[in-house]
């Protein structure tokens, strides 16, 4: 029998949820821990040390996103939210606070998978001295400045380009429209999400040169944006099973 890689950590209260769950990711070939409070999950992720940790907010003893601020004090594990629908206040505060990714109950257990592995793999890059960005047909030339799409050279204004960067650099990962802004205009425009959606567009027009890039750059109303893998987007499809 092989050793599993990667280890996911589950933190929901509902033991149906958590079995399911097992049963699902343990077939995927993932170790299997679980918890039922955010207590005893911030305890199992220094002990543990999971690759990525499922976490549902509504947890019996603390507020999820206090598992996520108190575990982001000293880790940077991929933390996904799971939720029936939250607000949208509350994904962006947990967002904000630090999760990486969510994906709503019930959801395909394909999907699941591919948020899983594009947040995985994310964890695994490191940004630092990358001479360039990539994602499918989409390479990014860092020291040129130069954006190529199937080895084609594509216009960018500078802040499209650093647009794209962001996303590039953060593929995977769900982004809130006050991170986005931050970090690509800077603090004074972290209110202005029109402007934020009028560039969204431009660059997504751009990458729809490539058909299978049209839905690329993902958005949640209320909530930001995420780039997905141009290789994982055929994956999220592929699921048929339902979790809920």
């Amino acid at each position: 029998m092989h050793e599993k890689k990667n280890t996911i950590l589950i933190v929901d209260d509902e033991e149906e949820i958590r079995k399911m769950l097992k049963i699902f990711l343990d077939s995927a070939d993932f170790k299997v821990e679980e918890s039922a409070t955010g207590k005893q999950a911030i305890r199992m992720a220094v002990s543990v040390k999971p690759n990525l940790i499922l976490l549902d907010l509504g947890l019996p003893d603390m507020d999820g996103k206090e598992v996520i601020q108190n575990l982001r004090l000293w880790s940077q594990v991929p933390i996904m939210v799971l939720t029936a629908r939250l607000s949208d206040q509350e994904l962006v505060d947990a967002l904000d606070l630090g999760a990486d990714d969510f994906i709503t109950k019930p959801f395909g257990a394909g999907a699941l998978l591919a948020r899983i592995n594009a947040n995985l793999r994310k964890s695994a890059i490191r940004e630092t001295g990358l001479p360039e960005l990539s994602n499918g047909p989409i390479r990014m030339d860092l020291v040129r400045h130069e954006v190529y799409i199937n080895n084609e050279k594509v216009a960018f204004t500078p802040k499209e380009y650093d647009l794209l960067r962001f996303f590039l650099l953060n593929c995977g990962r769900m982004l809130t429209r006050r991170q986005i802004l931050q970090e690509v205009w800077g603090p004074a425009h972290v209110d202005d999400a029109q402007y934020l959606r009028v560039y969204v567009s431009q660059v997504r027009e751009k990458l729809q040169r490539v058909p299978s890039l049209k839905s690329l750059i993902v958005s949640e109303a209320g909530i930001g944006y995420r780039m997905d893998y141009a290789s994982e987007l055929e994956e999220e499809g592929s699921g048929t099973d339902v979790i809920s």
